[in-house]
């Protein structure tokens, strides 16, 4: 697959108007595999794999993780519901007017709460969470334990360990919690926890653990709870209030004073103050500048009405886990095996991308849809109730564009030097290195040529003419087009150059433009693993419902020939004249008189670096006057066999006769079922010492 093919440009001969047709995606992706190489392979495939891994694993990478809390908190924030008061939990808090006005500061004044949790309790609400640790003593301590023991509303007490929360209470505080909630302990006051987790940049986002000895959590605690979720670990939905108004807006939970509530109250004040509190679930706490103040996603953002990023008392945090819970509105993670299904999915459509060949139209939008999927997709999910606190989608931005550097690295790879050749009118026959120096230099058009030592193999289908009579034309075109492509591939792959195509059949070579030391090995193994496509290609076509075609034949021999353009000056051709030429093309023609597939010469195999050719004795082609040794590979046969094969030639051309009857003898009862071993002793048998077989 090359770049050209990858990212085609428009040719300068197309009329106007003309479409280019575009290269199958599924071609080009088979093209590039099978020309890429097994070290490009092996590296492109690691670079897909960290892709992957990106893709699936961001939220757990350094630096990484810090966008993809940034994009959830996004997501929290322009996501989450927009209510009106939720008229089913009320926050009494102590602000900084109360510790202005009581004068105490810390541990606060239990007598206000005593007060206030006498009023409380007559008042008809639900439960009661305090959120306060009573972790150090105060001189007011046994009169608000007579009252937490006096009470008939159901009430939580903070508890905190040090085990479970080590920043927030030493050892000596969290005995002295233990006695205190031990003394005021009832059927209707118990300890609730009120443990939070923030992930690495102290950002409140999923509901905590519950860690063994613990308490419920507070939230859990005052309200039945859906037994499915009571161990629930998943994002925490906060809530951000409807404006009423521009500019106006009430709070998602209504915040009083504690000062309110803790006067002396008469049955009728009670009363009126009871509309603020019966059949809800009240929480208890402090909302104080500079204590228990968590950031949340909502405070990445600047709040539209303050201009500032606002953090959120502990005891708000509370009240939106309660209220996620009374809306049962738990979100659903989505599976390992979604998420490892969408991170392959995103980097095989990165790679996938970087080989669209179409226009650039098309591509742009191709490009644009895939990055609107990254961004509206999380906010999608989050807002259909799916926990997107453990979905990579930067991660996904990263494998896409792995995928697609990965991907269209390897294409403009092994592509860059076949860019000219694409996009020229040279053709597909001429060489990538040929084109990319007549590209480089135009002077090369002109007609040239000169001699050099090449390896020449011919092929030839046998059979296809007679198969071209039995189907409709576009079948024949369709699988001759299928073949040709076969046996291409396998040129280009081993090196080679393809002079030609004459019907069904292909000329190529190797030694030109360009010589290398391995032309001889690449040569001949490209002609026997054409022979072997050739065979396949039969038993294709078998399953294709088509009339049965014979075996490739193919010819492979080295000598010199004149190689370069020729032609005239509105239209040339590189290719390659001479004797080696002809030589090819007689043991192309020879291989059906000797029941063989491939036949080499010896001057070819001599250079071929094979161990596993069979002499098939000396031969006089049709139409030359000079004998060729001959041999052709038989990878079936084991060395053994080729040895005494080997010596059997050898015997009869040194005239040995004993030593070549034993050797006949022998093979003949080995190999009375080959065809060409038995047709060579025939042969030989019909010959003297140093003659060849004429092939007439």
């Amino acid at each position: 697959m090359t770049e050209a093919d990858a990212h085609p440009a428009a040719s300068p001969v197309d009329a106007p108007g003309e479409q280019r047709a575009a290269v199958p995606l599924r071609k080009q992706v088979r093209r590039l595999v099978m020309q890429l190489g097994p070290s490009r392979m092996a590296a492109t495939i690691l670079f897909l794999i960290v892709a992957v891994l990106f893709a699936r694993f961001s939220w757990q990478m350094p630096l990484i993780d810090a966008a993809e809390r940034a994009l959830y908190d996004a997501r929290a924030t322009l996501m989450a519901p927009h209510v009106g008061q939720d008229k089913r939990i009320v926050l009494i808090t102590y602000n900084d007017e109360t510790l202005f006005n009581t004068g105490i500061r810390s541990p606060l004044d239990r007598t206000l709460l005593a007060n206030a949790l006498g009023n409380i309790d007559r008042m008809g609400a639900k439960a009661i969470g305090i959120d306060i640790a009573f972790d150090s003593p105060r001189p007011d301590d046994e009169l608000l334990k007579t009252q937490l023991r006096a009470m008939t509303t159901p009430t939580w007490l903070a508890y905190a360990e040090q085990a479970s929360n080590p920043n927030t209470i030493f050892y000596e505080q969290q005995k002295f919690l233990e006695a205190f909630i031990a003394a005021v302990a009832t059927e209707k006051t118990k300890p609730t926890s009120v443990l939070f987790r923030t992930d690495d940049d102290s950002v409140i986002r999923k509901w905590p653990d519950r860690p063994k000895g613990l308490p419920p959590l507070m939230a859990n605690a005052m309200a039945p709870v859906d037994p499915a979720f009571a161990d629930f670990q998943g994002n925490i939905r906060f809530l951000v209030p409807a404006r009423a108004a521009v500019g106006q807006e009430e709070p998602v939970f209504a915040n009083i004073p504690i000062d309110a509530f803790a006067v002396p109250m008469d049955d009728d004040m009670r009363a009126g103050f009871a509309e603020l509190v019966r059949g809800r679930y009240v929480l208890i706490g402090g909302d104080i500048i500079d204590n228990d103040q968590f950031n949340t996603p909502l405070s990445r953002f600047v709040d539209p009405i303050t201009g500032q990023h606002e953090t959120m008392i502990g005891l708000e945090v509370h009240a939106h886990m309660l209220a996620q819970q009374l809306d049962n509105a738990w979100s659903r993670p989505l599976p390992p095996a979604a998420l490892w299904t969408l991170a392959v999915l995103v980097v095989l459509a990165g790679g996938l991308t970087s080989l669209i060949d179409l226009r650039a139209r098309w591509v742009a939008l191709a490009f644009l849809a895939q990055m609107a999927f990254f961004i509206a997709f999380p906010f999608w999910a989050h807002g259909r109730g799916i926990d997107t606190t453990t979905l990579p989608a930067f991660g996904w931005a990263i494998g896409w564009l792995f995928g697609y550097a990965a991907v269209g690295t390897a294409a403009r790879t092994i592509g860059s030097r076949q860019r000219a050749f694409a996009q020229s009118a040279l053709g597909k026959y001429l060489p990538a290195d040929v084109a990319a120096q007549i590209m480089r230099d135009p002077d090369q058009l002109s007609l040239h040529g000169e001699r050099r030592n090449i390896f020449c193999v011919f092929t030839d289908l046998e059979g296809f003419t007679k198969l071209s009579h039995a189907v409709t034309p576009e079948t024949v075109a369709r699988l001759l087009n299928e073949y040709l492509d076969r046996l291409s591939d396998i040129v280009l792959e081993h090196g080679g150059t393809i002079d030609k195509f004459v019907g069904d059949a292909v000329v190529a070579f190797w030694g030109a433009p360009l010589s290398r030391p391995d032309d001889g090995e690449k040569a001949a193994a490209a002609a026997f693993a054409m022979y072997r496509a050739g065979e396949q290609f039969r038993v294709d076509l078998a399953a294709d419902d088509v009339p049965p075609i014979g075996m490739t034949r193919v010819g492979l021999h080295v000598g010199d020939a004149i190689v370069g353009n020729f032609g005239g000056e509105g239209r040339i051709q590189y290719t390659a004249l001479g004797d080696a030429m002809n030589t090819a093309s007689r043991l192309e023609a020879a291989n059906k008189a000797l029941r063989t597939g491939v036949l080499i010469s010896s001057e070819a195999a001599a250079r071929s670096e094979r161990d596993d050719l069979v002499p098939m004795g000396r031969v006089t082609l049709r139409g030359r006057a000079q004998p060729v040794d001959v041999l052709t590979p038989r990878p079936d046969l084991s060395a053994d066999q080729r040895g005494r094969i080997a010596a059997l030639v050898a015997a009869h051309a040194a005239g040995d006769k004993n030593a070549y009857v034993t050797a006949a003898t022998a093979l003949t009862g080995e190999f009375g079922q080959d065809a060409a071993i038995m047709f060579l002793i025939e042969r030989l048998n019909d010959t003297e010492k140093g003659e060849s077989y004429v092939l007439s």
